[in-house]
């Protein structure tokens, strides 16, 4: 339901939206992307959503939007960056991660995607406060969550497991 209306070429508060967060009932489906530039480095975040951790560029899936389509809307709008969509690397079922800003229960759809044309950053800053380029195997030293180490983990050795939940 959209929050405003159109009345007469004025937009005014649509008379059913809901003004203030609701508490979450379903876990949230949402999508990351482990983004690979030519040199085959990939791409790190700092978020204050995930205060002292990298993480990956991501978000939600809107309704009535695929994971991928939602992948490609949410590292543009992140990072400015244009990517293909590679492969869907793993699922993770992240209930209520002590990590994120807030309590939360996820569904990751977690794809390697790799970086086309252009590609220097542009951060959004609401979500993404800065990012770095950095190897996998470099990214597995930094202060990541577990998470994102299943993620790099899943790149680098496809024999650890697709499917992997979280308490």
């Amino acid at each position: 339901m959209e929050d405003s209306i159109a009345s007469k070429g004025k937009r005014r508060k649509h008379p059913l939206s809901v003004s203030f967060a609701m508490a979450q009932v379903f876990p949230e489906p949402t999508v990351g992307a482990l983004i690979q530039n030519d040199t085959g480095k990939i791409l790190l975040c700092d978020s204050h959503k995930w205060p002292g951790f990298y993480t990956v560029p991501g978000g939600h899936v809107e309704l009535g939007e695929t994971c991928e389509d939602a992948l490609v809307r949410e590292i543009k709008e992140e990072v400015g960056l244009e990517i293909k969509v590679q492969e869907l690397l793993s699922i993770q079922q992240v209930i209520y991660p002590k990590e994120f800003w807030k309590n939360a229960h996820f569904i990751f759809f977690d794809y390697l995607c790799l970086a086309e044309g252009n590609q220097t950053v542009s951060v959004d800053s609401d979500e993404i406060q800065s990012t770095l380029w950095t190897t996998p195997q470099e990214a597995l030293k930094m202060n990541i969550d577990r998470y994102l180490r299943h993620f790099i983990k899943r790149l680098i050795d496809r024999s650890a497991p697709f499917v992997i939940s979280w308490k």
